[in-house]
């Protein structure tokens, strides 16, 4: 069953109990939600339980694990939704194929793709090891950028907004915008394949020589290091179009003649070039990977950023015209652009910004499955999505099974001498691992899967580097701050950051104070931490600057070389191979 846009909120019933599960599958960030009564209850991303970054295919590990973690037995589910739908924009797909003339690879590929999400149904029970007869759910197949808005709007708390989702490419388009009014998304505006800002943005990554999937946040910490004397130059690839659309100049890229595709054998997405010779010509060769960052590649960054602002505001200026809506959803890969949403409400009249925490494709599973409930039932909005801890946690029998694996052990401390101990050792200059409650949904560690220091200390960066993380050394590290204080630490002009999504500046009198977080720019990714949404974490935050006078730590993600830790014994893995010092599972504390 496919749901089209003219039948959107048709047939609503009021419904008392739905359980609808969510999936993003055949595409990068592969991950399941369950959504109990419109309520989120579980999400969680495939790399999580495979251990390959940005899995794709068909998320089975997640979807067992999620049932057994929910104790959702598979003829309780009502509908399953996936975020893909190969019949949408079926119109503008002939017509490019019949106006451009791709070559045959481009269409074998298409029909490929086409295959394999016919193949939904067939995995889903593969994976679950059940038969037709066990499941009454429907199986519904909901547009990539509708789950996308969706996933944003129907969890943000806002009655009305304004929406826009932007990104590569997911069923044909690039971006989407419009208003959500109750239960309703009405579209308004749409950019088609082959134009996409992220795929300009994709371009420039792979040009500087970054050619992992999902590499792009690399240039946006780069952007800060540069000029953006290339400006010029990278704006001429971009039209920006009136009522906010935008196209891209085509002899810059090679993806519209089917040169650029996305594979994930083993589970792992690996992304062709992009970007066509006439780079070359303007910028002189390509990077090679792990080469040395000149002063040229850096401004290359730094312009690339300016540019994918432009185009940013231009669609979100357009689209408050077109609306005058106050607040504002955003969803869809770019929304990760974390220094691009500190300036919206600089350079936009939007007033109000919500973004969940799996903005990028993750979190289309959610979306989805909130599409169809939201389409399904009359029932009004009462969710919202104010924390990340939608995953796996770890009892006390698997964190002891664990330690005895590796033959460790550890102390059962009291809540109050667990804080007390982890802060003296943070204060001491200590590197702890932070494993608590629930596994964050999205790709940022927010205090249940974290690797925290003191952030006064100037060679923490470096320490993290060398001992655990292996990464860049232009890379910037983010703070958590406690909701109350974080108005005397930061500039910002929005009440919360709870997500780490918004890059502000750090007070003038306070970025010698913070060296390890304030970035070569005088910024910070702000993440702000209440005492509602994670008790312990904030208790801890608060201890430190309890001790120290200042209520802010370096957190970065519990991992090296890999995706975020998932269970026990991913964590005590991390610990006993790296240099860290500490590791804190939920009560218990070792200490190297």
């Amino acid at each position: 069953m496919a749901l089209e846009e003219h039948d959107l909120h048709s047939q609503k019933s009021l419904i008392r109990q739905m359980i609808i599960v969510g999936i993003n599958a055949y595409h990068p960030d592969a991950s399941v939600a369950l959504l109990r009564d419109g309520e989120v209850i579980w999400a969680a991303e495939e790399e999580r339980y495979s251990r390959i970054k940005h899995a794709s295919g068909f998320p089975k590990l997640a979807l067992r694990k999620c049932l057994e973690d929910t104790k959702t037995l598979p003829s309780a589910i009502d509908a399953v939704a996936i975020s893909k739908n190969p019949r949408a924009n079926m119109f503008k797909k002939m017509s490019f194929v019949w106006r451009q003339k791709p070559n045959i690879g481009f269409v074998l590929n298409r029909l490929k793709a086409f295959r394999k999400s016919s193949g939904f149904e067939r995995d889903f029970f593969e994976a679950l090891n059940i038969s037709l007869a066990t499941l009454k759910a429907k199986f519904v197949h909901v547009e990539h950028h509708i789950a996308h808005v969706a996933s944003s709007f129907y969890f943000s708390g806002y009655e009305r907004a304004a929406f826009l989702s932007l990104d590569g490419l997911g069923d044909f388009s690039s971006a989407m915008w419009g208003v959500g009014r109750g239960n309703e998304l009405r579209v308004s505006g749409r950019v088609y394949f082959p134009h996409s800002a992220g795929f300009l943005y994709s371009a420039a990554t792979q040009f500087l020589g970054f050619h992992h999937f999902g590499d792009e946040y690399k240039v946006m910490g780069l952007a800060a290091y540069g000029k953006a004397r290339f400006k010029n130059e990278i704006g001429k690839m971009v039209r920006l179009l009136p009522a906010g659309k935008f196209g891209l100049d085509l002899d810059y890229f090679v993806h519209q003649e089917g040169q650029s595709k996305v594979r994930w054998e083993g589970g792992a997405p690996e992304q062709d070039i992009m970007f066509s010779k006439k780079w070359e010509d303007i910028f002189g060769p390509a990077r090679e990977p792990k080469t040395e960052l000149t002063e040229r590649d850096k401004d290359i960054a730094a312009s690339t950023q300016e540019v994918l602002e432009e185009i940013y505001f231009h669609v979100l200026r357009n689209l408050y015209e077109q609306c005058g809506e106050k607040n504002l959803c955003l969803a869809g890969g770019v929304a990760f652009n974390s220094v691009a949403n500190g300036k919206i409400k600089k350079e936009t009249p939007f007033e109000n910004i919500y973004i969940q925490p799996a903005a990028g494709d993750a979190g289309t599973a959610v979306g989805a499955a909130a599409f169809v409930y939201r389409t399904e039932t009359l029932n009004p909005r009462t969710s919202v999505m104010n924390h990340a801890y939608f995953g796996s946690a770890a009892g006390t029998t698997e964190i002891e099974k664990a330690m005895r694996a590796k033959d460790v052990g550890a102390e059962s401390c009291s809540d109050a001498e667990l804080i007390r101990r982890t802060v003296d050792a943070l204060a001491a200059g200590k590197v702890v691992g932070w494993f608590q409650g629930r596994m964050e949904f999205g790709p940022r560690a927010l205090g249940a899967r974290s690797i925290l220091v003191d952030p006064r200390r100037p060679e923490m960066k470096d320490i993290l580097n060398e001992r655990i993380k292996r990464r860049e050394t232009f890379r910037p590290f983010a703070p958590a701050v406690i909701e109350e204080e974080a108005a005397n630490y930061f500039d910002m002009d929005v009440g919360s950051s709870p997500f780490m999504l918004m890059v502000f500046p750090v007070k003038e009198d306070k970025k010698t104070l913070l060296p390890a977080i304030t970035h070569v720019d005088g910024t910070a990714r702000v993440q702000t931490v209440s005492r509602e949404s994670h008790p312990r974490f904030w208790s801890l935050i608060k201890a430190f600057g309890d001790k120290t006078g200042v209520p802010i730590l370096l957190n970065t993600s519990f991992n090296e070389n890999e995706p975020i830790v998932c269970s026990a014994a991913d964590a005590l893995d991390c610990y006993l191979k790296t240099r860290m010092e500490v590791l804190v599972m939920e009560n218990y504390y070792l200490e190297k």
